[in-house]
């Protein structure tokens, strides 16, 4: 059974008097253990398309399912504890909260999902030997390099044991030998049973995955095989 579907997902804004479809009849599907790619130019639809699957926002029409649960019709209140306990989030920019250690902020899913402070803490220490931040667990981010902050973002993302996690341009703000690292990170993970999408704008990226789908003016091509 697919981890994540989408069944022929239509995402439509009104601006004035016009539609506008941001997502057109979007179908795929996501096996638990693939690593696959999006990609597409801007205003193609990406970041509308990282939204629904993160359960950010609902689909204007087509059908979500999570885990084998349509979570397209789910309330703000329900969308919120599915964001906190089945979706990992990892960020270009990273989103770490400066004044936390590293720590602090790989606990932050945690806190949200209401595990024990003890728990949490042992979790964190644990994601961040993981990720190769062992020596680091008490530095805040402005102490940290652009490869290191990425690795709290990517240990962060694995707090709460997520069924899937979006990973949007991970490699974007990096140099290229330390995207290379968090790239060969996310595939260890991979290989581990991490089911991961990531959006990218890096053919080399996209060929180091499973499968890439391409985005195009709100429709989605089918996934070609990768690397």
């Amino acid at each position: 059974m697919a981890i994540a579907e989408l069944k022929n997902v239509w995402k439509t804004y009104r601006m004035g008097q016009n539609l506008l479809h941001a997502l057109e009849d979007v179908s795929f599907s996501l096996e638990q253990g693939e690593m696959i790619s999006i990609m597409g130019p801007s205003g193609s639809g990406k970041s509308t398309l990282l939204n629904l699957l993160g359960c950010l926002d609902r689909p204007s029409r087509g059908e979500y399912l999570l885990g084998g649960r349509d979570v397209s019709t789910l309330d703000d209140d329900e969308l919120s504890e599915i964001r906190a306990g089945q979706i990992g989030f990892i960020f270009q920019s990273y989103n770490l909260i400066a004044q936390l250690n590293v720590v602090e902020n790989i606990e932050i899913p945690l806190y949200y999902k209401g595990v024990s402070e003890r728990e949490s803490h042992a979790r964190a220490v644990e994601l961040a030997e993981r990720v190769g931040l062992g020596h680091r667990l008490g530095h805040v981010p402005t102490e940290l390099s652009g490869g290191e902050r990425q690795r709290v973002g990517v240990a962060r993302a694995l707090a709460s044991s997520p069924l899937i996690v979006l990973a949007d341009e991970p490699t974007g703000n990096l140099d290229t030998k330390t995207g290379k690292q968090i790239l060969d990170l996310l595939h260890e993970l991979n290989r581990e049973g991490v089911t991961l999408i990531v959006v990218t704008h890096d053919p080399n990226v996209a060929a180091s995955t499973q499968r890439t789908y391409h985005l195009v003016d709100g429709r989605l091509t089918n996934g070609a095989a990768g690397g």
